[in-house]
């Protein structure tokens, strides 16, 4: 950094949600403007379910991608009990087409035409060790006896290791980790081919933020925020990982305003808006500005085989007020962001 601004390769978020209609046209513009590529979810009311729905979804995407833009939207197919290893092989043939999810049914936001039983799983997971498509997973217990505190790390702890056994070949993404239990898993775990992405709320939250001064809806996600022992181990480990196994993955989810703030409201934190100005007040307050780059521009390419950008994006030490709402559709339809009404120290420039 010098003379307060502070100059990385461009950036990438490995796991974002972009929704559908309106509201993709609406939050795209937050990540390609920032981002040069984005590994896009498939959890859409119609799930990704095959290379079909994926060209669709992704003519979708790119048409409301200006022509003069460089950003490259990643694909990833929804994995059901009915995935076939001829699915897998069509997707993994497709240049766009990266990854494929692993939802435990009923464990987030469209995930109830997830995977309960993960034994019917083993076609499509050999024919990805195969193709060389990479697992990413939501990783949470769903059994109803596990609270929902301990649902990461009951799934790090019961379930992951035998999945990684069972497909040695296989290179897995432990989605959003949130538990000091998932961050030593994939920090110890002796092979590259497991890593891991990290929010920038999950790394500067915890919940106490969400539930300490009356409920905020707007923090509430899945997995949900732990405590701040969990929060400081996590961005401990992010900086102090030189293996390249943690990487930029928002999770940036939007939910209309009336979605989150209602009885049952919906699971996710849109934090696109923000999410690279809050990923560098935690590294500058961590004394670590000169390990964002790593974290955000080159690991996670690096791990999906991808090349690096060649461009680069400036930020500057200049207070930046977060909007309190974004309009989506109209002025009755709004998305709340991460952080809004708050005063960042950092914004984005092209100066």
């Amino acid at each position: 950094m010098a003379n307060n601004y502070l100059k990385i390769r461009r950036p990438d978020d490995f796991h974002v949600h972009l929704r559908e209609g309106n509201i993709l046209k609406t939050v795209l513009p937050f990540t390609s403007n920032v981002m040069g590529k984005a590994l896009i979810m498939p959890n859409l009311k119609e799930p990704i379910l095959n290379l079909s729905l994926a060209e669709k979804y992704r003519n979708e995407v790119c048409s409301s991608i200006p022509p003069n833009s460089s950003f490259l939207p990643i694909f990833s197919l929804y994995l059901t009990e009915q995935t076939t290893a001829d699915i897998i092989k069509e997707a993994a043939r497709s240049e766009f087409v990266r990854a494929c999810k692993l939802y435990p049914a009923g464990a987030t936001t469209n995930s109830l035409f997830g995977v309960s039983n993960l034994e019917k799983l083993d076609e499509a997971l050999s024919a990805m060790e195969a193709y060389g498509l990479i697992l990413c997973i939501h990783g949470e217990s769903t059994d109803q006896r596990v609270g929902v505190f301990d649902r990461e790390a009951t799934f790090v702890e019961h379930i992951l290791p035998g999945l990684l056994l069972k497909y040695p070949r296989l290179k897995v993404v432990l989605e959003h980790i949130s538990t000091k239990e998932a961050a030593q898993f994939v920090k110890t775990f002796p092979s590259s081919r497991l890593a891991a992405t990290v929010t920038c709320h999950h790394m500067s939250c915890n919940y106490n933020t969400l539930l300490g001064q009356g409920l905020n809806p707007h923090l509430y996600c899945c997995p949900i925020l732990k405590s701040e022992e969990h929060r400081q181990f996590i961005v401990e480990t992010v900086i102090q990982d030189t293996e390249g196994k943690f990487f930029l993955g928002t999770d940036s989810a939007p939910h209309l305003q009336r979605a989150k703030e209602c009885w049952r409201a919906a699971a996710g934190v849109f934090s696109s808006p923000v999410a690279l100005l809050c990923y560098t007040k935690i590294f500058e307050e961590n004394n670590a500005l000169d390990k964002l780059e790593k974290f955000a521009s080159e690991n996670g390419s690096c791990f999906y085989n991808l090349p690096l950008n060649d461009d680069s994006i400036v930020l500057k030490k200049e207070p930046y007020e977060v909007p309190t709402h974004i309009n989506c559709m109209d002025e009755t339809s709004k998305l709340v962001p991460f952080l809004a009404g708050e005063t960042l120290q950092w914004k984005i420039t092209n100066e």
